[in-house]
């Protein structure tokens, strides 16, 4: 019997004796799809767009390497045409580094050839953020597989089509395993995981520099916008709630309404029943409520709000009873503002000292708005309670910023003492915005501008296509860029810097925190402040600064506003806008 008909036979066969769905037990029954987890994150495939570097140029180990640039569809075939190859003998295993152009959330696919012998062989892959990344050893100068598989050996079918992988990347290095092998890929691409949303706002000013900040910004932001709103895509891929209000502000100004937000916001609540602080840190559960009121300010929605009640006046009262009689904070838990400035004990105590002060008048607000006075009144005493105790600035240019947002520190001392003295010096990408915030408020809009072009800059300077967890202005010196072997007599900037959690490799490159500018940008310089909750009111303030002209969009609950500002002969500021039904514009 021919073997397609033995085929033919066992197919009847099936059929005949697979009983009816009538006949099948309940378990038998097809699910209900609707109730398995589900996901907002879609992929796409990107081809490299250059190789770095290949292990060999002789052309022996390495054949038809520009081959694997061509776009692929993804699919193995039987045509065995021109295909990348990799030949190893006893001494030489032959090995590429591609780059995919930015940094991006995902994997790796990899279509092998028909020419190939079975089995095919063993690669490892090696993620990067940085070209050094994929050259690094795992626990060697801080690389790691900690919270991502970014460094391991898999192998491949003879004919077919392997994913794998799931971190922050822009960087793949591939090398052939096996001696004595020959490797035939017919494709290569990167495995592009993020949600497909629309960028509501912009921001377009005669400064490309800038322009270029608050896109990267929002692109940092928006990778880590997965099933849930993560401080980095490749590490800690977490939900962090201090890293949130700096990316909430940033969704608030480009996408509006996620529901990653509020998702987020809710496993922080529900993984921290109380007395605990949401991820072990005092501050952490202050920036949640004080995101809670920022989110209802821009969004407006009072449904949601009303399921935070519970939780929110719970959480205010435990935080009352860390105010000691003479108004002084006495918060336990962790102790943390952010990395750098970790270890001065009297700005971590300005700074959260300032949080308090906020998170209670903030409090106030919101239960005035949840239509519960008593409590309302109660927060605000709080408030005036700490305000009796003023720390000093302590030379921390994170003490300063919150010192002054909170009201504690006159705004123009700040800024004259702290904030404006060093230049970039001892800002952080994290309370960098803080530290934007407390200029602005002492009017300091160009010295704003200023640290933005410079320390922001800095890290594009360096081929950053994503910010970063960390940056200090000094790494430039002598550093060598990201997206380059580094040449001889350069400083390798990823695994030559970094502190506390992110030494070396370890160090995120795309860490959402990082983001202020955008949102800074969209409210200080194209002028977007909010007045009533859900943007019913807007009032558009611009301060250019040093700019000719600047215009953008903003997203509201309402539409998109469209905003223009151009610059006068005179200095004056021409302003027109273009806004949706059901928003009040007020302007100066």
């Amino acid at each position: 019997m021919k073997f397609r008909d033995q085929i033919i036979i066992s197919i009847f066969l099936v059929a005949f004796y697979l009983p009816s769905a009538a006949q099948l037990p309940p378990s038998f029954k097809p699910k209900d799809f609707s109730a398995l987890r589900s996901t907002d994150v879609i992929r796409k495939y990107l081809s490299p767009v250059r190789i770095v570097q290949v292990s060999d140029l002789t052309g022996r180990y390495l054949q038809n390497v520009e081959q694997i640039l061509i776009p692929g569809i993804g699919q193995a075939d039987l045509n065995g045409g021109k295909c990348l190859i990799l030949l190893s003998d006893s001494t030489e295993k032959p090995w590429i580094i591609l780059d995919f152009g930015r940094e991006i959330q995902g994997g790796i696919e990899l279509v092998t050839s028909i020419k190939n012998h079975n089995p095919t062989g063993r690669v490892r892959i090696r993620f990067g953020e940085s070209v050094s990344e994929t050259m690094s050893e795992v626990s060697k100068n801080g690389a790691t597989n900690d919270h991502a598989m970014r460094d391991f050996a898999v192998s491949l079918p003879w004919l077919g089509r392997l994913e794998v992988g799931n971190s922050g990347f822009r960087f793949v290095r591939i090398d052939l395993l096996d001696t004595n092998t020959k490797l035939e890929l017919k494709e290569i691409s990167a495995i592009f995981n993020y949600r497909d949303i629309p960028y509501l706002g912009s921001f377009q000013s005669n400064d490309d520099r800038l322009n270029q900040i608050w896109m990267t910004g929002a692109y940092t932001v928006h990778l880590n916008m997965q099933d849930y709103l993560w401080d980095g895509i490749k590490r800690d891929r977490l939900v962090w709630v201090g890293d949130m209000h700096p990316e909430v502000m940033a969704i608030n100004s480009v996408f509006g309404y996620n529901n990653v937000v509020p998702k987020s916001l809710d496993l922080a609540r529900d993984q921290t029943p109380l007395p605990g602080w949401m991820n072990g840190i005092s501050s952490y559960s202050m920036w949640w409520i004080l995101i809670q009121r920022d989110w209802y300010t821009y969004q407006g929605n009072l449904d949601y709000l009303m399921m935070q009640k519970d939780y929110l006046v719970a959480l205010l009262k435990q935080l009352s009873t860390k105010i000691d009689p003479d108004g002084k904070e006495i918060l336990d838990g962790g102790r943390f503002l952010d990395w750098p400035s970790s270890g001065n004990d009297e700005a971590i105590h300005a700074g959260l000292q300032s949080m308090m002060v906020m998170t209670f008048e903030a409090g106030s607000e919101l239960c005035k708005i949840l239509g519960d006075p008593q409590t309302a009144y109660f927060c605000a005493s709080c408030a005036a309670k700490l305000k009796k105790h003023v720390p000093e600035m302590a030379g921390s240019k994170q003490a300063a910023a919150l010192l002054s947002l909170s009201g504690l520190v006159l705004p123009e001392k700040a800024n004259s003492d702290i904030l404006a003295k060093d230049g970039v010096h001892k800002m952080s990408t994290f309370y960098g915005y803080y530290m934007l915030k407390a200029r602005a408020k002492a009017e300091d809009y160009q010295g704003a501008i200023d640290n933005i072009r410079e320390y922001w800059g800095g890290m594009l300077d360096l081929g950053a296509t994503t910010f970063w967890e960390d940056f200090d202005i000094d790494w430039l010196k002598n550093g060598a860029r990201i997206d380059e072997v580094v040449p001889e007599g350069k400083i390798d900037v990823h695994s030559s810097y970094g502190g506390y959690c992110y030494k070396g490799f370890r160090h995120s490159f795309c860490h959402g925190w990082s983001s202020g500018p955008t949102s800074w940008m969209t409210q200080y310089i194209l002028g977007v402040n909010v007045e009533e909750p859900g943007c019913k009111v807007i009032r558009l303030v611009p301060h250019l600064g040093d700019l000719q002209w600047v215009k953008g969009t903003f997203p509201t609950p309402f539409g998109v506003l469209t905003i223009d500002h151009q610059k006068m002969a005179d200095g004056s500021v021409k302003t027109t806008f273009d806004a949706p039904n059901g928003i009040k514009i007020l302007t100066e």
